[in-house]
């Protein structure tokens, strides 16, 4: 919305309007705000776009500003009307210097009207002219006015109007925004088709909202693909991959066929909990579905390989891949580098810049962490160097805290420290991280206080810090420091998520928490270690007397 200063100096108005104008105020031709035409192609490109229902006549809005306008102006506003009039429907109020005298009567009742909303509420009655309104401001970037119209106006749109609004909240992953189209939707009355709900349900998806999205999958008549990978990339992307892999067992058994949007998903789940024989059935099945290779599909099913500690298997996916590029290469260089594997991960590094592929911030960074594993500080602090002087590539938090934890593990703890005093990301929470975990390796307390101390106050919520400087401290016996971050955790109420033992038998995974005994098995298991005990109780006592 303009204020008075800038309506003044962008309209140029004269002081008989200026001075009856207090506050700001809106004019619903162009979502609160007055459609200004200029004499550019440009801007009468705009106005053309943005075409809205008109309230009053074209001649009648014409005829008023003829009437209320000085006679210096009146050629030229009878001109604009026979331009106007030459358009097929197309309505403009005109805002400019030849507003004067009465005509502050017209922007009087704009203000007096809109404030309570019948003023728009009257200019927006079509659901078509509504719709085309929406569309428009959608389509030039304006969503929060689109949205803001459509709710004060409290009538229904098409389906394919409130499924561009939410698609556009789903791109922007402005989601507050896009739960308030689904309330009008709802208190308008407008029940949504099958297209709109699945468009909906991928909102809540990626949101994380998965309850409203499993309501609407429920609801479905018929659950495309399109709907179960919504459902499978939205339960993957919340870290709940063992229910999005269920959601995939339950679309294949229906008899659905997946496509690289399901396995791009699924190879990640696999991924996440180290499963290789349920990724090898999934990879099988990809093979056999003839799907054309997909540059997604590939990374992710190398990473999956290589996160489940089969090397092999990682290289052989990347060493088939027809349209090999920085993504795959850089898959190929984070794997070995997830095992330690310092040389290859070099090796590649420099074969991939050889055939004229430029790195990018994830390769950089797989390959500073291969030098800190490996000890290269020297040739570490060249990489990240070279980043920003060979490549243009920017350093970013991860980057800076990487070669911390190199010059930490290298036992250079000053030089560490400032390493991170003049870094531009000191504020990220990484670096302090990494030089805390330093300082715990080296035995250096006062730097162990002095980089908790911004560790927290960039983070305090984060449970895990807490573990760490606890840790940190009981490594040296500090035991009533370790006591008072304990009271800590407790009166803040912050809790640490359990710790589990994942296995995988069968191709089924089996989940068992620290301290629980939720496991289906759970009696089973504790009755074979029993057995087991006293057979290996039994085995020593016998070789032990033979002795």
């Amino acid at each position: 919305m303009l204020t008075v200063s800038r309506m003044k100096s962008f309209l140029n108005l004269s002081p008989a309007l200026s001075n009856n104008v207090t506050t700001p105020f809106s004019c619903c031709f162009h979502s609160e705000q007055s459609i200004i035409l200029r004499k550019t192609s440009r801007n009468m490109h705009a106005a053309k776009i943005l075409q809205t229902p008109n309230f009053f006549s074209r001649i009648s809005v014409i005829h008023s500003l003829v009437n209320c306008a000085k006679p210096s102006d009146r050629n030229r506003i009878r001109s604009l009307h026979t331009e106007a009039a030459s358009r097929s429907g197309e309505i403009h109020v005109i805002v400019g210097p030849m507003f004067a005298g009465k005509t502050t009567t017209l922007l009087r009742r704009i203000k007096l009207e809109s404030s309570n909303g019948s003023f728009q509420a009257n200019a927006i009655r079509n659901s078509i002219h509504l719709g085309k309104t929406l569309k428009g401001l959608c389509l030039t970037g304006r969503l929060s006015e689109a949205i803001g119209v459509l709710c004060r106006t409290g009538e229904k749109v098409e389906s394919g109007t409130y499924s561009l609004l939410l698609q556009e909240c789903i791109f922007r992953k402005a989601y507050k925004k896009g739960r308030r189209i689904h309330w009008q939707m709802t208190v308008a009355g407008f029940v949504p088709d099958e297209y709109l709900k699945v468009k909906l349900m991928i909102f809540y998806a990626k949101a994380g909202d998965l309850d409203s999205a499993h309501t609407l999958f429920d609801n479905l008549l018929v659950k495309t693909l399109i709907s179960w990978n919504a459902m499978i990339a939205g339960y993957v992307q919340k870290s709940m991959e063992e229910v999005g892999l269920g959601f995939y067992y339950q679309m294949r058994q229906r008899g659905l066929i997946p496509d690289q949007y399901t396995f791009a998903s699924v190879f990640r789940a696999c991924a996440s909990l180290a499963i290789l024989e349920q990724g090898k059935q999934a990879h099988a099945v990809l093979i056999k579905s003839q799907i054309s290779e997909n540059i997604v599909v590939t990374s992710a099913l190398m990473d999956m390989y290589f996160k489940c500690s089969s090397l092999s298997d990682g290289f052989r996916v990347f060493d088939k891949c027809l349209d090999k590029n920085v993504i795959t290469w850089t898959a190929l260089i984070s794997g070995y580098g997830q095992h330690g594997k310092v040389f290859e991960v070099l090796e590649y590094f420099h074969q991939m810049i050889n055939e004229g592929f430029r790195p990018n911030q994830i390769t950089f960074l797989a390959v500073l962490t291969a030098c800190s594993h490996g000890g290269l500080v020297d040739e570490g602090q060249e990489y990240f160097l070279s980043m920003m002087r060979d490549y243009g590539v920017q350093p970013r938090g991860k980057h800076y805290a990487t070669v911390v934890d190199l010059l930490g593990r290298a036992g250079r703890l000053i030089e560490a420290y400032k390493f991170v005093e003049n870094s531009p990301c000191k504020e990220h929470p990484a670096i302090w991280g990494a030089l805390l975990g330093a300082c715990k390796i080296h035995g250096n307390v006062d730097m162990i206080k002095l980089a908790a101390k911004n560790f927290f106050e960039l983070e305090p919520e984060n449970a895990g810090k807490y573990i760490v400087l606890s840790n940190a401290y009981a490594t040296f016996g500090l035991w009533n420091n370790v006591a008072e971050i304990r009271s800590i955790m407790k009166e803040s109420g912050i809790k640490k998520e359990p710790g589990y033992s994942m296995i995988e038998v069968q191709a089924e995974a089996h989940f068992f928490f620290m301290g629980d005994n939720i496991h289906k098995q759970t009696e089973q298991i504790y009755e074979l270690i029993k057995d087991m005990a006293c057979i290996l109780k039994d085995t020593g006592d016998a070789l032990d007397s033979s002795i």
